[in-house]
């Protein structure tokens, strides 16, 4: 080919991405939000979560008092634990030994499944592009945080990416709670402790390492309720949509989500009278 040859046409795949935006009636529009890893290990970790709280419920229950330091000092226990009911329990009443059977089976299990997604998220480029607050993002915590305060949530092109908010507690859950977890609980185990008894010496005892699992587990059941009542309060079946099919619905300009999602009307400036 010389300089006086033209140029080959460019080669234009005539076929949509499958995951391409899909307009919908009303101004709504149908975007790709979660991926199959994401959806999967995400319904893993719900299993797994929910049988290691039950079964941990259970092992507390053996002895619901938390202590700090290396010995239990029965007399004056920092913190003591209600009676659980049996219905919160895996297995069913009282049982410390087939307790830890499930309690140790599934955080295998979870962490397992923790692995496969940090490592896909940070591989695909996942854990960059949505859960990395920028500088812009940061520098808007506070006013966020306002918007949070007035239940005030987006329903428009505008969640099309989580909020600053959502990125910083993923980040804390991922980075730091879940971690703590795994290590508090390693750090408790007899057959750990054999191979890496410094790791329990970091914790500041065994009662120390049991009183930050414990917390680490408060802190998670306290994100799951908010995550839960969040999911319902901005479109239950619009979140679960996206966590099962993987499509997520965006509303028109100015919605915002709710009990009653609220759309703002349109007009020639483009704002609410």
């Amino acid at each position: 080919m010389t300089a006086a040859d033209p140029l080959p046409d460019p080669v234009v795949d005539p076929r949509p991405s499958r995951h391409a935006d899909r307009p919908l009636d009303g101004g709504r529009v149908a975007v790709w939000r979660h991926t199959a890893a994401v959806r999967i290990t995400h319904w893993l970790n719900v299993i797994a979560v929910v049988v290691l709280l039950m079964s941990g419920l259970n092992i507390l229950a053996a002895h619901p008092h938390l202590y700090w330091g290396l010995r239990s000092t029965f007399a004056d226990p920092w913190l003591n634990t209600p009676t659980v009911p049996d219905w919160l329990l895996i297995p069913q009443g009282r049982n410390l030994a087939e307790a830890r059977n499930w309690h140790f089976l599934f955080a295998w299990i979870f962490v397992a499944n923790g692995l496969v997604y940090l490592v896909w998220a940070l591989v695909s480029g996942r854990f960059r592009r949505r859960l990395w607050p920028s500088g812009a993002e940061l520098r808007g915590f506070w006013p966020s945080v306002k918007e949070h305060a007035r239940f005030h949530f987006p329903a428009d092109d505008h969640a099309r990416a989580y909020n600053v908010i959502q990125k910083l507690t993923y980040l804390a859950m991922v980075l730091v709670i879940l971690p703590l977890m795994l290590i508090t609980g390693l750090s408790m185990s007899p057959a750990f402790n054999a191979v890496g008894g410094l790791l329990l010496e970091l914790m500041g005892g065994r009662q120390s390492a049991r009183t930050l699992h414990f917390i680490s587990a408060g802190l998670i059941v306290g994100f799951i309720v908010v995550h839960v009542g969040l999911v319902v309060w901005t479109g239950f079946l619009n979140n679960m949509r996206a966590m099962t099919t993987g499509w997520f619905v965006i509303q028109p300009p100015g919605s915002t989500a709710g009990p009653r999602l609220r759309r703002k009307p349109p007009t020639d400036t483009g704002d609410a009278p």
